[in-house]
This record gives structure tokens, sequence and C-alpha cells, in this order.
């Protein structure tokens, strides 16, 4: 986020929000890069680094990969079968807190929840209307690098609750993940 966004949603000064952040990027916790803008000097943004992991939820990377390593002992797809299931019932869960009659608004209660559940997810909406949600943190990470059929059921569980197709996609810099949902009205 900019200086700007972070002081309105701490509800803080510009500079104060400033000179923290400042700090933060000199401990190693944050880094900056610089977004274009259409017209103008770009803006420039600030994110956390791998450093402030450990802030952020975990399921249990090694016991998670172990429980379904054993259960795909016992039957070649029984993973990927915990694993839908799993996103089914997340999907289930959600549909009951998300309200609003449109995209726009289901996907802000999303980001929303989400962000609750340690995502750090936030929706931007383009110059042209159109809607994504970005993430800097996922906490199933390391199933979805062992078990990559993960990306597809999050994807259906996006566009069941937001009823819009939606695309993702994963970018790297600096060694962190920036995950993106762009939303299409169906």
């Amino acid at each position: 986020m900019s200086v700007g966004e972070l002081s309105e949603h701490l509800g803080m000064s510009y500079m104060g929000v400033k000179k923290h952040c400042l700090a933060m990027q000199k401990l190693g916790y944050l880094d900056t890069w610089r977004k274009p803008k259409e017209v103008g000097r770009p803006e420039k943004l600030y994110r956390i680094t791998e450093k402030l992991a450990l802030l952020f939820p975990s399921i249990g990377d090694e016991v998670s990969l172990s429980i379904l390593e054993a259960a795909s002992q016992l039957e070649p797809n029984a993973a990927e079968k915990l694993l839908l299931h799993f996103f089914r019932a997340e999907t289930d869960k959600l549909a009951v807190l998300l309200e609003g009659a449109t995209v726009k608004e289901r996907a802000i209660a999303l980001a929303s929840e989400r962000a609750k559940r340690g995502y750090f997810s936030r929706v931007i909406e383009e110059e042209d209307g159109m809607l994504r949600i970005d993430e800097f943190h996922n906490p199933l990470q390391a199933l979805f690098d062992k078990y990559p059929t993960l990306e597809r059921m999050e994807v259906q569980m996006f566009e069941r609750l937001l009823g819009a197709g939606v695309g993702r996609k994963v970018t790297k810099v600096s060694g962190l993940s920036r995950y993106r949902f762009d939303l299409f009205p169906r």
C-alpha cells in the first residue's frame, strides 16, 4: 500500500505512517516498489517482507503435508479428495459471511474475510472499472507447492462466492509471492 492508503486505513497522519514505514524498511520488515501511473510520477508502495512471515497464521505445513502424504499412501487420490472437501467447506463457510448484491460488494467482503485469515487481501478497482483482489500472503502456500490442483480449486471457490469469472496469477518479486485474482463479469 502507499503511505496515503496506510494513513487512511490506520487513522494516522501521513508523516507518522511514513516515519514508521521508513523505520520498518531499515529493519528489513518492508520493502518498496514503484507502480507506474498513467500520468505523473510512479506511486511508491510498501509491502511486507518474508521477515514478517512469523506474524501471519500458518496451518502447520509439516503436519498437514505428512497427513496428506499418509492419506495418499492409502489411496492415490486421497490428498486431492481431502483438499477438495476442504475448499468446498471453506466455500460454504464464506458464503454465509459474504453479503452484497454486486460483485464488487462481495469481493470487498471476501477480501475482508481472507484478510482476517492471514491472506493480507485487498480489492483494487482499475480505472476501466475492472476489479481484482490482490493478496500478499497465502497460509496454504506449502500445500499449493505440493498440490498444484489447489490453484484451480481456489479459483472455483472465488467464482462461486463472487458470481464472476476469475483469473489467478502469481508473481514473485524479491522472493515474495503476490497473488492476483482478476474478476470478469459473467
